[in-house]
């Protein structure tokens, strides 16, 4: 298993101050969505961080996209790319059946739960113990705003584990499939969508 306190780690991750930078999850996760939002859809990224991931398909789809995050710093970033962001915790905001599509790449690298996290790239870094702290209750609150025949595409860590993903999307009534995947001599990164 990877060393997750190895300070190049953070660095491969796109880390900076306060925001998370693109990085190979962030493009990862934006070319998948592309094949699978169209102009008609309307988007919500979920921790969209710096907005790059929904910048991109509202730029390459034409779709209505619209970004939440906690971090302050985040949402005026992700503004300056043009992106609509509401500061949110997760689905809050959003009525039930409101989007066709959700994207996120969530907090998952596994970390110390009684760790206290102490500045915004800790929480835009940390999945908890078992690297599911934000992911099982995003799957447990996502199918409540999404339209009926709407999907979830989430970027999973091997760090997390695939399979434990799927398992929670099942809990959720949601089945599970592998768009898109790369490798790296650290971890693998997946592209899952979940559909009902």
């Amino acid at each position: 298993m990877t060393d997750v306190s190895d300070p190049n780690l953070a660095e491969r991750r796109g880390q900076t101050e306060s925001v998370y930078q693109p990085a190979e999850d962030s493009r990862l996760l934006a070319t998948a969505a592309t094949d699978h939002v169209d102009g008609t859809d309307r988007v919500l990224d979920v921790g969209t961080g710096s907005g790059y991931v929904g910048a991109h398909l509202a730029n390459e789809t034409g779709a209505t996209v619209i970004g939440t995050d906690l971090n302050p710093i985040a949402c005026r970033q992700a503004r300056e790319r043009g992106l609509e962001v509401l500061r949110a915790n997760l689905l809050d905001a959003f009525a039930a059946d409101t989007v066709d599509v959700v994207v996120c790449n969530p907090p998952y690298l596994p970390t110390d739960p009684d760790e206290e996290r102490s500045d915004w790239m800790e929480v835009a870094l940390s999945g908890g113990g078992s690297g599911l702290k934000v992911v099982r209750p995003l799957l447990a609150d996502v199918g409540r705003v999404l339209r009926p025949d709407g999907c979830v595409l989430v970027l999973v860590s091997s760090l997390t584990g695939v399979e434990s993903v799927v398992e929670l999307a099942a809990e959720a009534g949601f089945s599970a499939a592998a768009v898109a995947e790369h490798s790296f001599p650290f971890e693998t990164l997946t592209v899952l969508k979940l559909l009902r």
